[in-house]
């Protein structure tokens, strides 16, 4: 081995490049469903801050972070073809320290929900699980844009919302109500997840991941993904004696259609914009849904 290869393999990443490879930006969508299942849960929240925080800091900054440092070192080769400026294809990520963040992290995060009881935990184990089954082979669940997305908008979205639920709850199991909107959630949240992959189109063929607008083109589903959830949300909040609530997702999601109309004109070109502006309506109808669990008494 030349001395420069042993000095480049005895390196370490900056602080700024592990922060990097974790992309807090990510981390905001299961805070922001944790958080939505701890307002549907129609407990008090007096008392209950530090639980409240500490499942936040697990959702976001450790298994999400986790799913991130997974994917980026299992897509290395990809991501050296879509966007080799990222950490570890640019090199400034050295070696196998890309692995060792992930590994690190996933066992962080188990120590860490431990504190959290046996639903914290046992959220925690499914949502690792499905973040190494989604990148890692021989499982690796995001060679198929269908398996692949549902698995992220399960733990994005659904896991995240039942856990801050059931936390809440003193770890007894969430109301159906409670579930039911969960998972209509995560299923619009495959969607966004095909939004995701426009961006990766050219790499994705080249080294054969199925992504969605790789098999179908996809930019019509994502947009049904998305919306049709929403409808049968604002359906219940109806049935459920929730109008005025039902009526704000009914005003958010108008609001998507006509950013999906831009979107439609070029998907490949606007995901990022819809991602930017039509994302953050879906997950506020998310918010206006709980808050109609916990103005109904969050009844089982």
């Amino acid at each position: 081995m030349s001395a420069t290869a042993s000095t480049r393999s005895l390196s370490y990443p900056a602080p700024s490049t592990v922060a990097e490879l974790l992309k807090p930006i990510t981390w905001f969508p299961p805070m922001w469903a944790f958080a939505c299942g701890v307002v549907a849960s129609g407990v008090p929240l007096a008392g209950r801050w530090p639980l409240i925080l500490l499942g936040m800091v697990l959702a976001g900054p450790l298994v999400c972070a986790t799913s991130q440092a997974v994917n980026d070192w299992f897509d290395r080769h990809v991501d050296a073809i879509n966007e080799p400026q990222r950490p570890i294809p640019s090199g400034r990520m050295p070696g196998r320290w890309g692995l060792y963040v992930a590994v690190g992290w996933t066992l962080l995060s188990l120590l860490v929900a431990l504190a959290l009881g046996p639903w914290g935990f046992g959220a925690a184990v499914i949502g690792l699980l499905l973040a190494w089954a989604y990148s890692a082979p021989p499982i690796r669940l995001k060679r198929n844009g269908w398996w692949g997305n549902a698995a992220c908008g399960l733990c994005y979205e659904g896991l995240a919302w039942a856990t801050g639920a059931a936390v809440m709850a003193y770890g007894t199991m969430p109301g159906w109500r409670s579930l039911a909107l969960a998972a209509l959630y995560s299923a619009g949240a495959h969607g966004i997840m095909t939004l995701n992959d426009f961006k990766a189109v050219k790499g994705d063929r080249q080294m054969g991941i199925r992504s969605l607008p790789v098999q179908l083109g996809a930019a019509r589903m994502a947009c049904l993904m998305m919306a049709l959830p929403q409808t049968v949300v604002i359906g219940l909040l109806l049935y459920w004696g929730a109008p005025a609530h039902a009526a704000g997702v009914f005003m958010l999601l108008l609001a998507q259609a006509a950013l999906m109309v831009r979107f439609l004109k070029s998907p490949e070109k606007q995901a990022l914009f819809y991602s930017g502006f039509g994302v953050p309506l879906f997950v506020a109808g998310m918010m206006v849904s709980a808050f109609a669990l916990r103005a109904l008494g969050a009844m089982p």
